[in-house]
């Protein structure tokens, strides 16, 4: 027999149960596959990976709620990254945002279905990511760096602080695909201007160390850092290298004279991270990944360091003043 009491509090279950099964049923918990080489940040709050959950947070994905971010960090161990890979495609992530060349190409080699967002990389076509940067196709899209259309400028700029440079390394990691036509371009810029480039390999950062030492060893007298996860991530250990080394240097990101390099010209990184989660956004939503074009950068940006071009002895022309966007003091 159902007393009264019985039945108020089968009504009350009821009554609680019901939002939780209406959530159940409408609300999803979207997990994303987040792959890159480097290493783990000790933080992410204040490091620029950390761009991304802020900005899935901005769209309304909260982790803990309706979000869940699988991170994945090959600690600069791109052998490990195929693996990772497949681990995400094992966990049925609903989209893997994969940073940097050599990710992007380990997540393409694990799935053909699977959505990819590229986080940033120089030239997503020419290293047979996308077919176009309009018609992407297949299952990958995202953002490039276009940083082989400026990378001239790197040179230029150089040129401009220490007119007399005949001989500039170019620090690069050969595990990234993308770098090669960055550095033809380098190469053919040179030719130009009389200027020799010693092109210096690093994977790692103890093999960092020792560039610097070939550089020495070589009489480089300045320096051009290419874009990369790895040297993103160690932007505090070049920069007191070239310091130390005397060579006026320049890179892509601007984190890099933030920490005491002194010149930085492209796009900003954590920009284009926080970008990628419009990305997912609009591929959770039922967009197909090869019809979104990919987006190339408006922007970019000229940062110096006018503290360490007084350590090396450089007075930073007018030019070059009037073009930055900041100088740091």
């Amino acid at each position: 027999m159902i007393t009264r009491r019985d039945l108020l509090i089968a009504l009350g279950a009821g009554a609680l149960a019901a939002p939780f099964a209406s959530f159940a049923q409408q609300g999803k918990v979207w997990r994303i596959g987040f792959l890159s080489q480097r290493d783990r940040p000790d933080s992410l709050d204040t490091d620029t990976y950390g761009a991304f959950p802020r900005g899935m947070r901005e769209l309304g994905y909260v982790e803990g709620k309706n979000l869940v971010i699988e991170w994945r960090f090959a600690d600069n161990k791109v052998e490990r990254l195929p693996r990772m890979a497949s681990e995400l495609v094992r966990l049925k992530v609903d989209v893997i945002v994969a940073q940097g060349a050599p990710a992007i190409s380990a997540a393409q080699k694990a799935t053909t279905t699977i959505p990819i967002v590229i986080g940033s990389t120089a030239d997503p076509v020419g290293s047979g990511f996308v077919k176009s940067l309009a018609h992407p196709g297949g299952n990958t899209t995202g953002l490039s760096t276009a940083s082989g259309d400026v990378s001239s400028k790197y040179l230029e700029m150089l040129l401009s602080m220490v007119p007399k440079v005949s001989r500039v390394a170019v620090l690069m990691n050969p595990d990234s695909a993308s770098q090669f036509p960055i550095l033809k371009i380098v190469q053919a810029t040179a030719q130009k201007t009389n200027v020799r480039i010693l092109s210096v390999e690093a994977r790692t950062p103890a093999e960092i160390d020792n560039a610097f030492s070939v550089m020495i060893r070589e009489n480089a007298q300045a320096l051009i850092v290419l874009r990369d996860a790895l040297f993103n991530q160690q932007v505090h250990q070049i920069a007191e290298l070239a310091t130390k080394s005397r060579l006026p240097s320049i890179t892509a990101v601007r984190e890099y004279v933030e920490a005491g390099g002194l010149m930085s010209y492209g796009t900003s990184l954590s920009d284009a991270i926080r970008r990628a989660a419009t990305y997912v956004d609009k591929i959770l939503k039922g967009a197909k990944p090869g019809d979104l074009p990919v987006e190339q950068p408006t922007k970019f940006e000229l940062f110096i360091n006018r503290r360490t071009a007084k350590a090396l002895g450089l007075t930073i022309p007018q030019s070059l003043l009037i073009s930055a966007d900041k100088v740091i003091e």
